[in-house]
């Protein structure tokens, strides 16, 4: 038998799983980023830092204001308790899921394989830089860069040397051993990785049943193509066998979710066993496009109409949105986007555009997500907030954070307004 949900339950069953359904504490502490990182499983790492570093901001998401240095030291120092993979993406994941992934390392090291492939024609650029890391141990790429050998003919390129870090990351030989900054430090994954992880083999169709298991728990409620895309598993034969064995153990139930559907017909989704449904959802919260919420855009479209695109590589004039907006969660509703900046030299959480969403509710949001946007402005710590003119939602959250007594509110032109 099948059961049925509405979109409204299945959206409130995977908040609930992601950890929404939770108050959040009043001092975040590292044990609170260890249970957090125990519902997500994996945590996205990017770059991109005009507000905060994605990575830090599921845990701002869900837990509130916290002392990034405590998550630095979960996860960027030396640690036992993380390592990084290509999870998802590059991620944070525990480190004792270390030997689920060597099926994917398997498959990066086949696929080089070739007797014309860069791994073998680089071959010594590779010993080079394993015998650099067993030496001298965890290095940055710059603590390279100066020892590079020189020889006539071409041979070493510093381009070589790097992406012989890379490979030798993907395919299990290098793992990270923390960051100084945003820099990674590589290692030897004997330098990393415990014997006893790097030595125990899980087979292949074993990994993904379980990573499989894990995206249901992490998700509630999903789809084969949700359930597939969490840790980005191609294999949609191995994927569907993982389906029917754990619904045969009961671990996974079947469900339609009404209004999801793909050309008018209902797509079939499983709920996990552990999933609860919560009475409601009280949360607001700035989600990460690399939230697991909303990081697979058709997940993302079908349960919460957020049709959402990275506009980062969008050159400005035709940006409709901005240059890296966040999705904003009130209760069970994506309700708006807004796109931040902090401007560090006048201490000012920059509005740059704020829009509202199809499931928004205007005059009953407006005033969480000004409060979330006050509580983001002191998480960062600046003392000010600046809203733009530009987006459906600006004014109506400009009123709002200027209605607010003691928060200092400013308004400023975006170079998008005049042609807007």
């Amino acid at each position: 038998m099948t059961d049925s949900l509405s979109a409204a339950q299945a959206r409130r069953i995977a908040l609930g799983a992601q950890g929404f359904s939770r108050a959040r504490p009043t001092t975040v502490s590292a044990a609170h980023l260890h249970r957090t990182m125990s519902r997500l499983g994996v945590l996205q790492i990017d770059s991109v830092n005009v507000f905060a570093r994605s990575h830090y901001l599921p845990m701002f998401s869900r837990l509130g204001a916290y002392d990034p240095a405590v998550f630095d030291r979960v996860f960027h120092s030396r640690t036992t308790h993380y390592v990084e993979y290509l999870a998802h993406e590059a991620t944070f994941i525990p480190i004792e899921d270390w030997p689920l992934w060597r099926f994917r390392m398997e498959s990066f090291r086949d696929r080089w394989a070739g007797p014309d492939s860069w791994t073998s024609t680089n071959a010594r650029t590779l010993e080079w830089v394993r015998d650099e890391l067993r030496a001298r141990g965890p290095l940055r790429p710059a603590d390279l860069r100066d020892d590079v050998p020189r020889e006539r003919g071409g041979w070493w390129d510093w381009d070589d040397v790097k992406l012989a870090l890379e490979h030798l990351w993907r395919t299990g030989d290098v793992a990270i051993s923390g960051r100084k900054g945003f820099e990674r430090r590589y290692a030897l994954a004997e330098q990393v990785i415990p014997d006893a992880l790097r030595n125990q083999h899980v087979a292949r169709d074993d990994a993904i049943r379980e990573l499989i298991r894990r995206a249901a728990r992490h998700s509630g409620v999903a789809t084969q193509s949700d359930l597939a895309d969490y840790h980005r598993i191609r294999d949609r034969a191995a994927v569907a066998r993982s389906i029917a064995d754990l619904v045969d153990a009961g671990e996974l139930q079947p469900v339609t979710v009404r209004g999801w559907e793909r050309g008018g017909r209902p797509l079939q989704a499983w709920r996990h066993r552990d999933a609860s449904l919560p009475r409601a959802i009280d949360a607001a919260a700035l989600l990460t496009p690399f939230d697991p919420v909303v990081w697979f855009r058709d997940r993302a479209l079908r349960a919460f109409e957020l049709d959402y695109r990275i506009e980062i590589y969008v050159p400005a004039a035709k940006r409709r949105y901005g240059y890296y907006s966040l999705p904003v969660l009130v209760g069970d509703r994506i309700v708006a986007r807004v796109d931040l900046k902090a401007e560090r030299a006048t201490s000012t959480l920059q509005v740059q555009s704020v829009w509202w969403e199809p499931q928004a509710r205007p005059l009953d949001d407006v005033e969480r997500i000004a409060a979330e946007l006050r509580h983001a402005a002191s998480w960062q710590g600046l003392e000010h907030v600046s809203v733009s003119r530009w987006g459906s939602a600006s004014d109506a959250v400009h009123a709002a954070l200027a209605a607010r007594p003691g928060t200092s509110v400013r308004r400023h032109v975006h170079a998008r307004e005049s042609t807007a």
